[in-house]
């Protein structure tokens, strides 16, 4: 089983600094365009005669907003990996919409996660990832301890009502599943102090698939090898659609990574939260050969924008990184078994940015094949070359989607897994299309809207009551003056 560790936080009097879901909820029940932009797909049509989400869901800065609120600051998130965090004093940093976030392990070795916010003048506190004793606001000098203790105030004296322990930075929930950090925005911070059972995380976060992903090579055993970012020109959504259509495109655009698997054994399976690929290796199984696909690959996508692909020796995860509403991010992390691959010996431990391949100080140990080093880095190029593939389709879809000739398209990669025995578990049993990408929002966002109408119903009842006994006052008030004047 992968390990996960919840982390408890300290918990201080805050107050919110940003617009909670729920608030921005009742916000969009009165607008229309929103509203509208929600109900322009219809995730009960038979898979067979289903269309793409339209256009809007790709482009309008409204609806990207709306995902920000519904998808990403609710529930877990995948932002990083534990070697990140490995010993105490260990940082790094991250940005999931417009929340900016510290993610560290203090000197008794316990792992914080806090909004990356100065409560003095909103100051970033720290940025990148390394080694510190504590944050130090680079504006006015505020300190802050790995535990988000407010530990030094610069030129306070003589201020009143100034009580150090409600100027703490501001904790949000963190939890470590197998190799991976998660945050979760969305939960209550008292919570925080609460005993939560590892079970219940890994159920929030992939459901039944958990215990799969863990039994097939997913786990904390692996060595990190490198990261590679890349900005790309297109809707979060476009990558993510790209990387769940059942291998459709994979003969067309990747011709080389297609000579290396069998695509008739091409499945899907759809879990709650998860969607999970499989495919086996056109390569013969050798155990003296260095393969870099091994004999089968497993490509996991968890809701909503988090993919894991694991196949020969290798491990790489890819963070899809919302920057806009035609524009994301998207963090790829190489991962490699320790047989083939030794960590460099450093002073510390080193970032993912300083952690290089090819630096002549960063020399990787020989064991179990010939040129570790020239596999490894054959490997990355080979993967590279995908990426910049899926990149220029990626980047091509997008502008199809800004262009008037588009509005929406027939859902054929859909049809395609289904002719490849798409199996459903779980939840998904009911509605295959439901359980991953884009597809999901639909349904949360429409359960939210029923219920904030009721509200809104309620509040608007209670307005007009308040209304009507204000005006019955006013009409007493002249009668009322007329008798205290005689």
């Amino acid at each position: 089983m992968a390990l996960l560790k919840l982390v408890s936080l300290p918990c201080f009097q805050t107050r919110n600094y940003y617009s909670s879901p729920r608030n921005f909820s009742k916000q969009i029940t009165s607008n229309s365009k929103t509203q509208q932009l929600v109900r322009d797909f219809n995730p009960k049509i038979p898979l067979e005669q289903a269309q793409t989400p339209p256009t809007s869901w790709y482009t309008d800065p409204t609806f990207h907003h709306l995902e920000l609120q519904q998808l990403f600051y609710r529930g877990w998130q995948a932002v990083g990996f534990k070697e990140q965090i490995q010993n105490p004093h260990h940082y790094f940093t991250g940005r999931l919409g417009n929340v900016e976030f510290v993610v560290c392990r203090d000197v008794n070795g316990e792992v914080h996660a806090f909004h990356n916010v100065c409560r003095h003048h909103a100051s970033l506190l720290a940025s990148g990832s390394g080694k510190k004793s504590c944050f130090v606001c680079p504006y006015h000098g505020w300190t802050y301890g790995l535990d988000g203790v407010l530990l030094k105030a610069t030129r306070i004296s003589g201020i009143q009502n100034f009580n150090v322990n409600e100027f703490g930075l501001i904790p949000f929930q963190v939890a470590i599943w197998g190799p991976f950090v998660l945050i979760n925005l969305d939960k209550d911070v008292q919570l925080l102090q609460e005993e939560i059972h590892s079970k219940t995380v890994a159920n929030e976060w992939l459901g039944s698939c958990s215990e799969m992903l863990s039994t097939n090579g997913i786990d904390s055993s692996l060595a990190f090898v490198c990261r590679r970012e890349y900005t790309i020109n297109c809707n979060w959504k476009v990558f993510c659609d790209n990387y769940l259509d059942g291998g459709y495109h994979v003969p067309y655009a990747h011709t080389g990574l297609a000579s290396g698997l069998k695509l008739e054994s091409y499945s899907t399976t759809i879990f709650e939260k998860v969607s999970l690929q499989m495919c086996e290796s056109g390569v013969t199984e050798n155990k003296d050969e260095c393969d870099r696909l091994g004999s089968k690959a497993i490509y996991a996508f968890v809701y909503p924008n988090f993919m894991i692909n694991r196949y020969g020796p290798w491990m790489d995860t890819n963070l899809v990184l919302p920057l806009g509403p035609n524009k994301c991010q998207v963090i790829f992390d190489y991962f490699l078994e320790s047989s083939l691959k030794a960590l460099p010996c450093h002073m510390g431990w080193p970032s993912p940015c300083d952690l290089k391949i090819n630096n002549a100080s960063d020399e990787l140990e020989v064991r179990s094949c010939p040129d570790d080093k020239s596999f490894i880095e054959s490997s990355l190029a080979e993967s590279e070359r995908v990426q910049m593939e899926d990149i220029t389709l990626c980047e091509g879809v997008q502008k199809g989607l800004e262009s008037p000739a588009y509005c929406t398209g027939s859902n054929f990669q859909s049809l395609f897994g289904l002719q490849q025995q798409i199996v459903c578990r779980g939840e998904a049993t009911s509605s295959p299309r439901s359980s991953y990408g884009c597809v999901k929002i639909i349904d949360q966002l429409q359960q939210q809207i029923t219920m904030l109408q009721h509200e809104l119903a309620k509040t608007q009842g209670e307005i007009a009551f308040y209304r009507a006994k204000q005006t019955q006052q006013s009409r007493m008030t002249p009668t009322s003056s007329r008798r205290a004047n005689e």
